[in-house]
């Protein structure tokens, strides 16, 4: 625990910087920074991540204690610069108070602003400012925040609407008013004085008037929303630790709602949906900041190309965009020449795209706050590119800022051009985050979460999102709003997870209620299929058929940059042509897995199949598997012929005989009728396959050393289909692998059989084809005996989800009925079949290498388990100096970036 606790900056001097991220968080790192470059930043002070796991380890008093000399200070400070003073009627300092992990979050914890102000003090400012109207919007606003936020007074069911809005709206019907900024001063008196009371009848809690007590209400209601679901489900999606806390700065206030010439906004130096170096963004005249996120208000654009783009995609005429809706750059052009030049600095500053919140103050600019952008995947790898291009950057760099697993944005399906032709547009909104998405309409999250599990696609409709919809956005293909901007908090969340999103489209009429929303007269409801086009805002009714993503020169430029620095190659798990192609096509260096069980699942094949499984002789399964071998040996030779050149490892017969057999009477009767044996003489042998434990029984190398004419056959077929594309010129690389292994002398003994078949194909060819024999290491003995294995395989490939399986003693198949519980109990941090254990499975894999190596030291090592697209387990294999990492064809340019990343670190 570092003793300081508190840092302050302001007037242009700090006592952080932007290094200091762990102990400031993000924000309070980023404010620091700003004052140290001259930008102009509301004084204030910043309490460190480490207080916020201090709150949770001795709670809210002591931590008071602990941080009450530090803070009244720290306020002094403030009082100081801004010459006025917290609490005091005559001459009032309003503060606001926001959360600030090390990693953004955008959205996920709490902000409170206008705080410090109580009936004597809002008497005292609007005598002070001669603006009641200024004053008593924003003492609403505070009783508001601090009521949801601090005093947790919220809506009791989903189909409710928000209890202050509620107010809001009945005080608006009554005097006659559309916009929240038209209510008269005593409407804005009277809603202090509603919001006072229904907060004290719905929570039983009175409004603290003291200003010292309402700081410390929201300061720790800052640290209580670290732990909120909305958080804690955000940082199990990002991979973000519980244990980082997050930091609360508290800065002076300055008013964006003080009239026509005060203004708020949120603005990018690059587009963050598509990469575009153009500055955009949105702001509001006369408003505070959470208008423009929460999109209550639909904002206007600060560019004049920005703002002529989104008129034409409204349908809104050139005079009527001047005279209704200018741009910052028109209608405040000194302001927006100001903001123009610093938002370029801070560019340049942290050589990456600026997220920045800005306030103007009667004239002044201010800023609120700076972080690197959330951009899509596309976005992601342009803006790398074009920096790298503009020399902000290097190449190492340009990989290290790209997110390998966000490439898989960029991999996903488009709408296809000819059925868009024919498409009907039923609403146009803001693409605010580019894709395709299409699925059924549902209205709430907790619901969209649940459609999702049962299988469903959704759409989450709403009419403005907020932080608690998280669960259902992750759980949509998308996401369409009808009120917000390109900067709302659906769109910023959206454009972070990859998700397609359209929004502010003002034609949509939602009733959560009735679960239906109404679009110009037709009302579709729960359960409709609606697509959305992300990239242009266009919503268009039923279902819109996509088609596979064309990727981008920069795309292909990210990848070239990739293979100058990797060490790791990525091979593919492809058990089609076609799936080794689309690898192929994405830079797969070979095929790291082909699974032959895959190939028996067709008609005649897989009559042929259980014909040998069920014969009762030698002679029986020799007759069968002379049937099945054309079929394989076809199948061998479109999958050598695709990789052409490459090395394809093909997997001999791993999973047990029972799974392909047929357990259904018709299954039954035809395999009776084919064979020529009674029903009851199939249903013995079917009945005899039956295995207590399939998964450590009747598999892998076992199945051909009881069956050695199954090995037989696969090496035959995969060789002939070898000589075969060298007899045509083609240059067929196969390996065989030996699966499930634990003794070398099972090793061996399928290595006898795949030497002898293959001496009967290049006689009977009259050529040879160089292959090599190799072994999958999936049980830990195999990997304690990796020496002894090693001086009979010339390869081994590490098969993680056995391995993990098995060295664990976990099943695969039943982990779901209490990992959660693990989770949930920080017993595992993560799904070990999912992301690979290094700690313990690592170690044996590490283990097996260098044992393996010592006896053999060109021993080729790869991965092959799901794990071999999962970016920190390529990274771990990258380490321990194994050849290859490989995974399915959509994941290959994720293992190539994170291939990459792992020499660039090193």
């Amino acid at each position: 625990m570092s003793q300081k606790r508190v840092y302050l900056f302001g007037n242009g001097k700090a006592e952080g910087n932007a290094k200091m991220r762990e102990e400031l968080g993000g924000k309070g790192a980023n404010l620091a920074e700003m004052n140290h470059i001259g930008v102009p930043v509301p004084p204030g002070f910043t309490i460190t991540t480490d207080c916020c796991n201090e709150y949770y380890q001795v709670g809210q008093q002591k931590i008071m204690e602990l941080l009450n000399d530090d803070v009244m200070a720290a306020v002094k400070h403030i009082e100081d610069l801004m010459n006025c003073k917290f609490g005091d009627a005559q001459n009032p300092l309003l503060v606001s108070v926001r959360s600030g992990a090390r990693a953004s979050m955008p959205g996920m914890m709490d902000t409170i602003l206008n705080l410090g102000l109580n009936d004597e003090v809002a008497e005292g400012m609007a005598k002070k400012t001669n603006n009641p109207h200024f004053v008593y919007d924003s003492y609403r606003r505070f009783v508001q925040m601090y009521g949801d936020v601090v005093l947790e007074m919220k809506p009791v069911n989903k189909t409710d609407i928000d209890p202050f809005e509620e107010i809001i709206e009945k005080v608006k019907k009554e005097s006659g008013v559309v916009l929240d900024k038209d209510l008269s001063v005593e409407d804005l008196k009277k809603l202090v004085q509603l919001f006072k009371a229904a907060i004290k009848e719905r929570t039983g809690k009175d409004f603290p008037n003291d200003p010292i007590e309402q700081l410390w209400g929201a300061i720790c209601a800052v640290f209580r929303s670290w732990m909120n679901e909305r958080a804690i489900l955000y940082r199990k999606m990002e991979g973000i630790p519980d244990e980082w806390g997050t930091a609360v700065s508290v800065m002076a206030m300055v008013f964006g709602n003080m009239g026509d010439t005060s203004a708020t906004g949120v603005c990018f130096s690059r587009d963050a949906a598509n990469g575009e170096n153009l500055f955009n963004g949105e702001y509001l005249v006369n408003a505070q900041g959470e208008d423009v996120v929460a999109g209550i208000r639909t904002p206007q654009q600060i560019t004049k190309i920005g703002s002529q783009r989104w008129a034409e995609r409204a349908g809104i005429s050139e005079e009527e965009r001047v005279a209704k809706y200018p741009s910052m750059e028109e209608a405040m052009p000194e302001i927006y020449a100001e903001l123009n030049g610093i938002q370029d600095k801070l560019e340049h500053h942290y050589h990456d795209m600026q997220d920045m919140e800005f306030t103007v103050q009667e004239g002044k600019l201010w800023f609120l706050q700076t972080r690197n952008g959330k951009r899509t995947g596309a976005a992601m790898v342009k803006i790398a590119i074009d920096l790298l291009h503009e020399g902000m950057i290097d190449e190492k760099t340009a990989i290290l800022r790209c997110e390998p697993q966000k490439l898989d944005e960029l991999l996903h399906p488009v709408f296809d051009k000819k059925a868009l032709a024919s498409a009907k547009v039923i609403a146009q909104g803001l693409p605010a985050s580019p894709g395709a998405a299409c699925g059924q309409i549902v209205f709430h999250a907790d619901d969209a979460k649940e459609w999702h599990e049962n299988g469903h696609k959704v759409v989450l409709v709403r009419i403005e999102t907020s932080p608690e919809d998280l669960a259902g956005m992750a759980a949509a293909e998308g996401i369409l709003t009808a009120r917000g901007g390109m900067t709302s908090h659906a769109a910023v969340v959206a454009r972070g997870m990859g998700k397609c999103c359209v929004s502010g489209v003002g034609a949509l009429n939602v009733s959560y209620k009735d679960k239906t929303v109404e679009i110009d007269g037709v009302t579709y409801k729960e359960g409709d299929f609606i697509s959305l086009n992300g990239t242009t805002g266009q919503v268009y009714a039923g279902e819109v058929p996509t088609k596979a993503a064309e990727l981008s020169g920069d795309f292909k430029e990210l990848m070239d940059l990739c293979d100058k620095y990797t060490k790791l190659q990525v091979r593919t798990n492809a058990d089609t042509p076609h799936d080794a192609q689309v690898a192929r096509a994405f830079g797969a260096k070979g095929i790291g897995l082909t699974r032959t069980e895959h190939m028996f699942f067709e008609d005649q094949k897989i009559v042929a199949m259980r014909e040998m499984i069920l014969a009762d002789s030698v002679a029986g399964r020799e007759k069968a598997l002379a049937k099945l071998l054309p079929y394989q040996k076809a199948d061998f030779k479109g999958i050598l012929e695709a990789m052409d050149g490459l090395p394809v490892n093909i997997r001999l017969l791993d999973p047990p005989l029972h799974e392909f057999v047929p357990h259904d009477l018709a299954g039954q009767q035809t395999m009776a009728k084919e064979m020529g044996v009674s029903l009851e003489e199939i249903q013995r042998r079917v009945d005899s396959l039956a295995e207590n434990n399939p998964m450590l029984g009747h598999r892998g190398c076992r199945l051909g050393i009881t069956f050695p004419e199954i090995t037989a056959m696969q090496t035959k077929a995969i060789l002939s289909a070898a000589c075969e594309l060298k007899k045509e010129g083609k240059n067929p690389m196969p390996e065989i692998m030996v699966p499930l292994i634990g003794t070398i002398n099972e090793l061996k003994q399928q290595k006898e059989v795949i030497q002898y078949a293959a001496k009967e194909v290049f006689a009977e060819y009259g050529i040879e084809v160089e292959f090599e024999i190799g072994t999958m290491i999936e049980i830990p003995r195999a990997a304690l005996t990796a020496d002894l294995i090693a001086s009979e395989a010339q390869y081994f490939s590490f098969g993680t989800n056995d391995l993990t399986q098995m060295t664990f003693g976990y099943s695969r198949d039943d982990i779901a009925s209490f990992l959660p519980v693990y989770l949930d109990k920080k017993i595992l941090k993560v799904d070990p079949f999912q992301v690979l254990d290094q700690k313990g499975v690592g170690r044996l894999i590490k283990f097996a290498v260098n044992e393996g190596r010592e006896v053999r030291p060109d021993l080729r090592c790869g991965i092959c388990g799901e794990h071999g697209g999962e970016p920190s387990s390529v990274k771990f294999c990258a380490k321990i100096g194994m050849n290859y990492a490989s995974c399915s064809p959509f994941r290959v340019p994720i293992a190539r970036l994170a291939a990459a990343q792992a020499a660039v670190e090193e």
